[in-house]
């Protein structure tokens, strides 16, 4: 299997094999674009997130700077708004659905590295996916590490660092976040 295929698979891989190393250069091009744009030109903006994302739901408002390492991996549903200064590292697949908010510097990381330094010193690292539900709101300067599922209409406090998966309609707050409480029925939908 290539490099992606490890990574994409949350396989051990190597994140600097060309392939990879092209595709990120590929999307900082684009961010710079992005972040360059004029805050009256959406067009261009919308324009850009189609080419960058895998997925661009309509209504995106993503406010610059942005960034992330591949694009390709992030999948955003419809209604979708992120503050200034976000950063996704999309090693695996990112999905975050539609009503989303996301205030300021706000940190998604599939991305990590295995506890063994011999390893580390390889250059390995693995990656693993995860899912923000329908109208989950995360504060300002939250954290979500790799492998998390924030469910439907979540509340992440700001500041939090999400190091387990969050329940429908639940508030969670602190480092590492705890659920503090359900606000919800949360067999109903979103």
């Amino acid at each position: 299997m290539s490099e992606k295929e490890n990574m994409l698979a949350g396989l051990f891989y190597n994140a600097a094999d060309e392939e990879l190393t092209q595709a990120r250069h590929a999307a900082r091009r684009l961010l710079w674009q992005y972040n360059a744009t004029d805050p009256a030109d959406q067009e261009k903006r919308q324009e850009l997130c189609q080419k960058l994302f895998g997925k661009a739901g309509k209504n995106l408002s993503i406010e610059p700077p942005f960034f992330c390492d591949y694009g390709t991996q992030i999948y955003f549903g419809d209604n979708v708004f992120i503050n200034f200064n976000c950063t996704i590292l999309d090693c695996a697949r990112v999905e975050i659905g539609e009503g989303t908010m996301m205030g300021p510097n706000v940190q998604i990381y599939t991305a990590t590295h295995p506890l063994e330094p011999n390893a580390r010193r390889e250059g390995k690292e693995f990656a693993a996916p995860i899912k923000i539900g329908k109208h989950v709101w995360i504060g300002g300067g939250a954290i979500i590490l790799p492998g998390i599922t924030i469910a439907d209409g979540a509340v992440i406090g700001a500041g939090a660092v999400v190091t387990k998966d969050v329940p429908a309609f639940a508030v969670a707050v602190g480092n590492p976040a705890k659920v503090k409480r359900q606000f919800y029925d949360f067999k109903k939908e979103v």
